[in-house]
């Protein structure tokens, strides 16, 4: 579990530097963006498999995709719930809506440990109830503020939790089978970048573009990477608990790209933020009590 206790924490600080990272890419668009990430993140992904052993995984999706060819149906679907919360996370920012995106990100904790219960009967504890309830408050907040949470958010909070569960389903929550979401990602990704200025026939026109594009997959394979294999070493639960570090850094590079938190939000974010901190209490006391059981 310490294992992948260490995976999460680097991917959340990872994804927090990626998210800032992203303005630098002054000269791309989201689906631009999006499209390198991708093409770049690809080779450095496939580094990090052959290093972790790894590639017995995509042998095995393989073999069953042979023996049931309507499982590759469901590797499309992966795929494509993948996908949409990487372009998010590109275009977002981008375009003023990172702080709309961070929100997702701080429900999406309580989204897994619902998913959790009701998918893997993994068991709910009172301090969980708890918290969720709080979060609920400021969920209907944003609610009846704006009359709806905005698209941004839900996407984050249903869409991840449905790639989960369904990867958990479908035994691809490795390495190898997010490998192949992003091969199969990558026809999309080629057409963003070549409908675009910056593309494939002067990408070494801009050597300052090129070595930024480049760092931006090496960052991506380490963040997403270390994401996955979190996802496959914790339970959903201690999962989405430590899924909390990444949307309180999220908000913060949110704040440094200029956006800010409106007066009426904070009755949406304080309840989110209370909720949180019962839940980094409860996996705090968690993480002591192991350590105490590890020493007897």
């Amino acid at each position: 579990m310490f294992k992948g206790i260490f995976f999460s924490l680097f991917a959340s600080m990872s994804f927090a530097f990626l998210y800032y990272y992203t303005s630098f890419l002054k000269y791309l668009d989201g689906n631009q963006a999006f499209g390198w990430r991708m093409l770049m993140l690809f080779p450095f992904l496939t580094i990090i498999i052959v290093l972790n052993k790894e590639l017995v995984t995509i042998k095995c999706i393989y073999q069953k995709v042979i023996e049931k060819p309507y499982f590759f149906l469901l590797l499309i679907l992966s795929s494509f719930l993948s996908g949409l919360q990487l372009w998010l996370f590109m275009w977002a920012p981008m375009n003023n809506k990172a702080l709309q995106v961070s929100l997702g990100y701080f429900i999406l904790p309580f989204v897994l440990i619902l998913s959790g219960y009701l998918f893997f009967k993994e068991r709910v504890s009172f301090l969980q109830k708890i918290a969720l309830v709080i979060a609920l408050f400021g969920v209907l907040h944003e609610i009846w503020r704006i009359g709806t949470i905005s698209w941004e958010s839900m996407v984050v909070a249903i869409g991840y939790a449905s790639y989960f569960v369904l990867r958990k389903k479908i035994n691809t929550d490795n390495l190898g089978g997010f490998w192949l979401d992003v091969l199969l990602m990558l026809p999309i990704a080629l057409y963003f970048i070549q409908n675009s200025n910056y593309n494939l026939n002067n990408a070494f026109s801009d050597m300052t573009t090129l070595y930024l594009v480049i760092g931006l997959g090496l960052i991506s394979a380490l963040a997403l990477g270390s994401y996955i294999l979190s996802s496959r070493h914790l339970s959903m639960i201690i999962f989405g608990l430590l899924g909390y570090i990444e949307p309180i850094l999220l908000t913060f590079v949110s704040l440094l790209l200029g956006e800010s938190i409106k007066q009426e939000e904070w009755l949406t974010y304080i309840p989110i933020w209370i909720a949180m901190s019962i839940l980094v209490l409860e996996g705090i006391i968690y993480l002591i009590g192991t350590q105490r059981k590890l020493a007897i």
